[in-house]
């Protein structure tokens, strides 16, 4: 328990202009009162200096936000040797005593202060390839909405207009290079021209996009190739699959279990049995573009892997949909360590964190992973470079 490890836990409330810290020992009394430090370098400095004299080592700082309002914050102390973890925010049924930035810093303190010490939530990586990666997959997700909406902008004015093309169907590439190469016609009149030009404007503004996913893309290989090379190899992993991956997992110690990272990635098997049906769905909750990620691999390999598992599916009476459930439950990545092997990034140096229980883990199998064979663990898919972080699918 944290109660029985840690001398004192300060919990942080993030705020873009302030923190609010509060400490509690071990008991459960508070230490002290509440105090409040602005979110600049100096401010930041301050509040590490109040932790280091008000508590008493070993001490944990539970924060809220690490990803975002708390992620300078958590840097500096996590390179100070800090151990930080990561909070939910409170339930709305503990708020009874109100909301106040001294109060959800208490909360957050308690809610880490009686947790079991393996299941405190270390913060993700955010630095180096592991914070160009993340803000390469947010750039993604924007650009492909953004060019997701012009597509259908340009196609609803097609629709609407005529012009001499066939757009019954999804606009193809050529068609879409086609209307971005237009100009006035002479017979059109002054509406047209400006229908016209708009159509034309949403074809150019697609290409662009396109040629920034491309760009996109090329700089998600780059890190990934710095962190996992490996990962590159695995069928139907490409480079926003494997970046997605590391991202998620982060660094040793993140996810703890098979049976974690099923839980985090949206995988696990829920019962949804009734009567005489006995089935199963996944978990709804989790990272959700981490279980985008796997049902992108698990959808190539619908289509690409040999058929026999798949008759052999439909035979059982399983649909579409829960063939792909099953792919994605195949391919998850088994426990993240063997007993006695080193798992680490070449940049994971950030986070002291305790050692995963220890798990039994099968010999990896030989085959190709298009066999559907009980997949190979992260840790068995070899060491490159000291980079240890390891494929799956």
């Amino acid at each position: 328990m944290v109660s029985q490890v840690f001398g004192h836990v300060v919990g942080v409330d993030t705020h873009a202009k302030t923190h609010t810290l509060v400490a509690i020992d071990q008991l459960g009394a508070r230490h002290g009162i509440a105090q409040t430090f602005p979110t600049n370098p100096a401010g930041l400095k301050r509040a590490q200096a109040w932790i280091e004299r008000e508590t008493t080592v070993p001490v944990l700082v539970a924060m809220e936000g690490t990803g975002s309002y708390g992620a300078q914050f958590c840097d500096l102390l996590v390179a100070s040797g800090v151990r930080v973890s990561e909070t939910k925010p409170p339930k709305r049924g503990v708020r009874r005593a109100g909301k106040f930035d001294p109060i959800d810093a208490e909360h957050a303190a308690r809610y880490a202060l009686a947790l079991p010490v393996e299941q405190l939530i270390t913060p993700r990586d955010h630095a180096g390839d592991h914070a160009a990666l993340t803000v390469l997959l947010t750039a993604r997700a924007a650009l492909k909405r953004s060019r997701g909406s012009s597509i259908n902008r340009l196609t609803a004015l097609l629709r609407g207009f005529g012009f001499g093309l066939d757009v019954r169907t999804s606009l193809t590439d050529e068609q879409i290079s086609q209307v971005a190469a237009w100009r006035a016609h002479r017979t059109d009149d002054a509406g047209m021209v400006t229908i016209r030009a708009e159509a034309t404007r949403e074809a150019q503004d697609i290409l662009r996009r396109s040629v920034e996913l491309k760009a996109n893309e090329k700089g998600l290989l780059k890190h990934v190739s710095a962190l996992a090379p490996r990962l590159l190899a695995e069928h139907g992993v490409g480079p926003y699959v494997a970046a997605q991956l590391v991202v998620s997992w982060s660094h040793k110690g993140r996810i703890r279990s098979e049976a974690a990272f099923a839980r985090f990635a949206g995988a696990a098997p829920i019962p949804a049995s009734s009567g005489n049906t006995t089935r199963h769905r996944l978990h709804r909750g989790g990272d959700r573009q981490l279980s985008n990620a796997l049902y992108v691999t698990a959808f190539y390999r619908y289509h690409h892997d040999p058929v026999a598992y798949f008759a052999k599916k439909t035979q059982e009476g399983q649909t579409r949909k829960e063939i792909i459930r099953s792919l994605k439950l195949l391919h998850r990545p088994p426990p993240l360590s063997r007993p006695g092997e080193p798992h680490r990034l070449a940049s994971d140096t950030r986070h002291p964190s305790p050692e995963p229980p220890t798990q039994r883990v099968e010999p990896s199998s030989t085959a190709h992973p298009a066999t559907l064979t009980r997949p190979k663990t992260i840790s068995e898919l070899g060491h490159q470079s000291g980079k240890d972080l390891r494929p799956y699918a």
